[in-house]
């Protein structure tokens, strides 16, 4: 891809001969604070599972989604990539969650947010966990492990770090099973071992199942197997038509229409005493192939300067500089992409809290020296190093409602 030019970068608008800072009369980059933080605390994916775990008497939970009346049985049903404003757009293909979008966050129809970036494993973590990103400690698709320098993917776990020194907190399902609570979780049997399973999702029983049919009919079985139970069962084959194909396209609604009997033929076989909750771990928005949305980070020299490794995605960067070209790194970035990136310092970006109310000591240098957040349909892209990634047709990561609105329909017995 050809770099585009500075007009272009311009908006069009031709660039003045002079170097005279007033002749440009550039606009200012995003404000930092004007990105919209994730409800942490009160209406994100982190507050879901205490806010259940604690309806049931578990302790050091805490009920932070007050709208959530407790129930002795809750089912949580994830659907990867099932955004709020997708949802709302897709009327026809899913009449049943459609019916049910009044009933999202205790019936006042309003969503919940994915926490900061709108990304699988960081969302996982924070449903598991109960925790925001700066506490568990994935924030991103892939970051920097501070003890080695390397980037680690941290949903694909590679290269294998040891998963309890990386998150050391308990998930709620632990929480919950000592307690006394059933806690279960029906998903792929391919996910049974993984670290991200292990440091998130791990406590009680894990049920494998290929189909989600099967996932479905057994998460209402575990419903029922225990007069207090806490269930979580996870379909993923949404995100992968977006990615794939977009969620513009026929591949992605054949799959939402799958989605929709799956959560009706749930909600159907819920035992007395229980609670369907149906969500998702983030949004998605297509990105068209072209310069003006795609910028090329292996191609754009202006953004590679000074920069040791690009961690993220191509919505949610995190930019490692060189030590000492912080600064440099960070005014480059902003001259280049502020415009249509919310472009911050790490410790800008966590006084502003995008990444929770807090960021723990082990985490801090993870999160990069520059963050870069897209707040228009834009793409920060590496073709060279990221050829997959970069393929992507629908894409997610940022703190547009696009990304970061996810729903939380209910079903009640």
């Amino acid at each position: 891809m050809t770099r585009p030019s500075p007009a272009a970068r311009n908006h069009g608008r031709p660039v003045p001969a002079s170097d005279d800072a007033t002749a440009w009369n550039r606009p200012q980059p995003l404000a930092v604070e004007s990105a919209p933080v994730p409800q942490y605390g009160s209406g994100s994916l982190a507050d879901l599972l205490p806010t259940l775990a604690a309806g049931m008497g578990v302790p050091e939970t805490t009920a932070a989604i007050p709208e959530l009346t407790p129930v002795d049985r809750a089912c949580v049903f994830l659907v990867d990539g099932l955004g709020w404003e997708q949802l709302k757009a897709h009327p026809e293909e899913a009449p049943f969650l459609t019916s049910l979008l009044g009933s999202s966050r205790g019936g006042t129809g309003r969503p919940l947010t994915a926490g900061y970036p709108a990304t699988t494993a960081t969302s996982l973590a924070s449903v598991g966990t109960g925790l925001p990103p700066g506490a568990h400690g994935l924030p991103g698709y892939t970051v920097r492990n501070p003890a080695t320098g390397e980037l680690m993917n941290q949903l694909r776990w590679q290269p294998y770090t040891e998963p309890g020194s990386w998150q050391p907190y308990p998930t709620v399902f632990q929480l919950a099973h000592r307690a006394g609570v059933h806690a279960a979780q029906v998903s792929s049997p391919l996910f049974e071992n993984t670290p991200l399973t292990r440091i998130a999702l791990s406590g009680g029983t894990f049920l494998g199942r290929l189909t989600g049919e099967e996932r479905m009919d057994l998460a209402a079985e575990q419903l029922a197997a225990a007069d207090r139970a806490l269930v979580y069962t996870y379909y993923s084959e949404l995100d992968g038509a977006g990615h794939r194909y977009g969620v513009d396209s026929d591949t992605w609604r054949g799959q939402l229409m799958h989605v929709d009997r799956l959560a009706q033929r749930l909600a159907e076989q819920l035992p007395p005493r229980s609670a369907l909750y149906i969500t998702a771990d983030h949004g998605m928005v297509d990105i068209p192939f072209d310069e003006q949305h795609r910028y090329d980070f292996d191609e754009e020299w202006e953004l590679r300067a000074g920069v040791a490794l690009l961690g993220g995605e191509g919505r949610a960067r995190h930019v490692y500089a060189v030590p000492g070209a912080e600064g440099d790194v960070l005014a480059c970035w902003r001259e280049v992409l502020g415009e249509q990136f919310w472009v911050a310092s790490r410790d800008e970006a966590i006084a502003a809290g995008w990444f929770g109310p807090r960021v723990d000591e082990r985490v801090y240098e993870r999160i990069g020296d520059v963050v870069a957040a897209a707040r228009d349909d834009v793409l920060l892209i590496a073709s060279e190093r990221e050829p997959n990634e970069s393929s992507m047709v629908g894409n997610h990561g940022s703190m547009t409602p696009a990304e970061q609105l996810v729903p939380l329909l209910e079903v009640r017995s």
